[in-house]
């Protein structure tokens, strides 16, 4: 599970990814009746076309940077999973957590692990993860087994394979047992 991306570096995309992005009160956490104005009013008109530039600066080829190496990340993991289906679902925009979700549950999948790419956990996005998990699921008779990786930072299981994957790309000074 990832932050999420606008569909396009256009200023509607973008107003579209900000709006569902700075609605979720674990990301602003303010009185709707105070921000809903000030989010339609001031952020989105003004923001949009200035973040869109910003993702102009940086899209590729392919789409979203975060949404290429996510994407890259996903069949990386089911190449070395190769019996455990790996979908990849955003908080934000699309992949959405429901089609991620809804496509592990079609294929079968009883037991679910739920990996916020954040290793450390923050409200306004391990949390709403969660909270997204959890509304996907409501929609669902049958709930499957969830396991949810709150963050792993500091999980030496889980921290150790990934130091070992960066340690290529990093100066030879740096070893991943200094982590």
């Amino acid at each position: 599970m990832n932050l999420g991306t606008p569909e396009a570096p256009t200023p509607q995309a973008v107003k579209r990814y900000l709006k569902e992005f700075l609605s979720d009160n674990r990301v602003v956490d303010t009185a709707p009746l105070i921000w809903w104005p000030i989010l339609n009013g001031i952020i989105l008109p003004i923001r949009s076309p200035r973040v869109a530039k910003l993702y102009q600066s940086v899209w590729m080829d392919e789409g979203s940077p975060l949404l290429v190496y996510s994407r890259r990340q996903q069949r990386e993991l089911a190449a070395r999973m190769p019996n455990t289906p790996v979908e990849l679902g955003m908080s934000y925009g699309s992949p959405s957590l429901a089609q991620a979700i809804d496509s592990l549950l079609a294929q079968g999948v009883t037991n679910l692990v739920v990996l916020p790419l954040y290793p450390q956990y923050s409200c306004s996005t391990s949390a709403a993860v969660w909270d997204g998990v959890a509304r996907v699921l409501k929609g669902y008779r049958r709930l499957p087994s969830i396991g949810f990786i709150r963050d792993y930072a500091s999980t030496q299981r889980i921290s150790w394979p990934c130091s070992k994957a960066l340690s290529g790309h990093l100066p030879n000074t740096v070893s991943p047992t200094a982590w």
